[in-house]
């Protein structure tokens, strides 16, 4: 008897799914965390706000740095046991806040922080969907990087209350066992390293596993029917694995020779620059207008509209270049940035957070889908993480930039944020410069 079992939903939606979960937590319990973690340090004598806000430049940069030994572990062995041994550092860290007394302590924690933070966050989740989608990759990145912002809306605020209510060395150890829990056994259990490895094809438009055995084969409306021969599908998988065994793209020796790397690169340094800068110093510039309520209030349309905003690029990428929506949201980032240094009133202070948190959820998710775009999948990680490792210089100074300025501008932060606005137009500049996207 014939029959017409539903097809199973495509695994790269598990690894996507599962994804989402590891950097809610793995954001939420770092990035978004250390105003947590920072104040309350600062509330202990022997540590200051500008001694804690050093040890954030340090995780930035010595996560860039560990980008680039992540991206070979991550090409060359299952990224699982790299996201698993990364959040067991983290971990570990996190519980170490709990035993600090000293400065030189705090930044050397604060190193190996970064390291595990590298190791389980965007270099092997990005390299994971680019493996697992090709047409879809714009929408699978999308929602896997939700996770960077939902991280900051729900696990952040419980890190809050577990420090207001227990202290930093109490809840320091249940921020470390967090991060293992929420990130070790999601990793191990649903994430594979590609879909070769289940004898599945990118985006599921090919030949499927059964195929290859020579028992089933599957029409373009996912019916199945019986094949007593096998010689039909023996043809269709022996005019594939070249695809499979060698991704399209490009060397990183011969990305790095064109000006398109260098260009995006670069350009990222700055659009980093402002990204972060804005976000850190967005409570500050809300209580200029607002009183301590009302900006706990508005503090939250930020992450708020880059979930929003990023699930419906993950859309609009489809419909349009990439090229072009990332041009846009550079113009955005510019032109909201410049609004917030206005301070004109709350309502001019809100519809700019929403905007730049738009840009904020759009940009960050941009720079992978980029780079497969102009260079491909052969040798990705590596690509990746140079420039990764690149606009973390961005990411570590942007906070500190704009501090300096808004200490030399009688504590107010106009001209902080047209710095900030300043930086972003810089990185549409470069990246203009850069030319079109054009794979080798």
């Amino acid at each position: 008897m014939n029959s017409t079992p539903n097809r199973q939903v495509f695994y790269g939606w598990k690894v996507v799914t599962a994804l989402l979960v590891m950097l809610t937590f793995a954001t939420g319990l770092s990035f978004y965390n250390h105003a947590v973690i920072l104040n309350a340090l600062a509330q202990q004598p022997a540590f200051t706000v500008q001694s804690a806000s050093i040890a954030v430049s340090l995780f930035f940069l010595s996560g860039g740095v560990a980008g680039l030994w992540v991206a070979r572990w991550v090409n060359d062995y299952d990224p699982r046991f790299c996201i698993s041994f990364g959040a067991l550092i983290c971990g570990a860290s996190l519980a170490g806040l709990a035993l600090i007394t000293k400065v030189w302590q705090l930044y050397v924690l604060y190193l190996i922080f970064g390291v595990g933070f590298s190791a389980s966050n965007l270099v092997p989740a990005t390299t994971l969907v680019t493996r697992w989608f090709h047409k879809k990759r714009a929408m699978a990145l999308s929602i896997a990087s939700t996770g960077l912002s939902l991280g900051g809306v729900i696990i952040t605020p419980i890190c809050a209350v577990l420090v207001e209510s227990l202290g930093l060395g109490r809840a320091a150890p249940v921020m470390g066992l967090m991060y293992v829990a929420g990130v070790v056994p999601v990793s191990l259990i649903w994430l594979r390293p590609s879909p070769e490895s289940m004898g599945l094809q990118p985006d599921d438009d090919q030949t499927s596993e059964n195929e290859t055995q020579g028992t089933l084969s599957s029409d373009p409306f996912g019916e199945t029917s019986s094949n007593s021969a096998g010689d039909q599908v023996a043809q269709k998988v022996a005019s594939q694995p070249v695809k499979s065994k060698l991704p399209a793209g490009v060397s990183f020796r011969d990305a790095r020779r064109g000006r398109l790397f260098w260009a995006m690169s670069t350009a990222y340094i700055f659009l980093m620059m402002a990204q972060v800068g804005g976000i850190s110093h967005q409570y500050g510039l809300a209580r200029e207008l607002l009183d301590e309520s009302q900006t706990a209030l508005v503090v939250a349309i930020l992450p708020i509209a880059s979930i929003v905003g990023r699930l419906a690029g993950g859309w609009v990428i489809e419909q349009l270049s990439i090229r072009s929506f990332a041009i846009g949201m550079m113009i955005l980032q510019v032109v909201s940035l410049l609004l917030l240094s206005g301070g004109y009133n709350p309502f001019t202070l809100c519809l700019g957070l929403a905007s730049f948190g738009i840009t904020v959820g759009n940009l960050l998710m941009l720079q992978p889908l980029l780079i497969a775009e102009a260079f491909g999948v052969r040798e990705y990680p590596r690509i990746f993480a140079v420039s990764n490792f690149m606009s973390s210089w961005g990411t570590a100074s942007g906070p500190a930039a704009l501090g300096l300025v808004y200490a030399t501008s009688s504590n107010l932060y106009g001209a902080a944020y047209l710095l900030a606005a300043a930086a972003g137009l810089a990185g549409l500049a470069l990246f203009l410069a850069g030319g079109p996207l054009k794979r080798s």
